[in-house]
């Protein structure tokens, strides 16, 4: 039980202005659940909807990769510290697949209906990363080719749905973004391991029904 609750102070401990310690959760993810991250590029202080990054028309502002690249995402804990010790409030972004979880993520307002259907169907669900305008499932790490085969085999996906697998990245709360906050939707419970997720065909079959029957097909940002 002590391990346990130092991992929750550890996660949800807290700056002098009350918000989340960024270099703390960027600590677990990686040392303790094995998940490769990075800083992302921060919003452009100037205009928190606009991003740090040269391109103009970033779709992702402060929620991307960009010095370093994706490439370096580590679980090593003294690159951890470094770089959160030097760009304290960077937002924390996973490289997803790998040994880490891949996501599914659809717009915010259809995911809740969605997420209220799986829970119908009883299927099991595990953490879910939400910003204000899209939500993203945390699935089991898969390769292009069974994402492949998987959406040939669909006679229709919608275009809102977005798949976050090997080469990928996924910002991670608490992080701060052009976007908005990035929080937990779904928290992933505290324990000596790497949170348990779902694979990646039972949610997509859930999702695509549920984003048809609500009419969400076109991309939404």
């Amino acid at each position: 039980m002590r391990e346990i609750l130092g991992r929750r102070r550890r996660l949800l401990s807290q700056r002098s202005d009350g918000r989340p310690e960024l270099i703390g959760a960027a600590l677990t993810y990686a040392t303790e659940w094995q998940w490769p991250v990075l800083p992302g590029v921060a919003a452009d202080p100037e205009g928190r909807n606009r991003c740090g990054c040269p391109d103009p028309e970033c779709t992702v502002p402060g929620a991307h990769p960009f010095d370093p690249g994706l490439l370096a995402a580590t679980t090593d804990a003294r690159m951890i510290r470094w770089w959160w010790s030097n760009r304290p409030t960077a937002p924390i972004v996973l490289a997803t697949g790998g040994k880490a979880p891949c996501a599914v993520s659809l717009p915010a307002l259809p995911a809740a209906r969605a997420l209220e259907a799986l829970d119908r169907s009883g299927l099991r669900l595990g953490p879910v990363v939400a910003s204000p305008s899209r939500w993203a499932i945390l699935v089991k790490p898969y390769s292009m080719e069974q994402l492949g085969e998987l959406l040939y085999a669909k006679d229709f996906v919608p275009g809102s749905l977005r798949f976050h697998g090997e080469g990928g990245y996924l910002a991670l709360p608490p992080s701060e973004t052009g976007q908005g906050e990035i929080r937990w939707e779904r928290a992933p419970l505290p324990g000596s391991a790497s949170p348990w997720v779902p694979d990646v065909e039972a949610v997509v079959d859930a999702v695509v029904e549920a984003l048809t029957r609500t009419g969400v097909s076109a991309p939404e940002f």
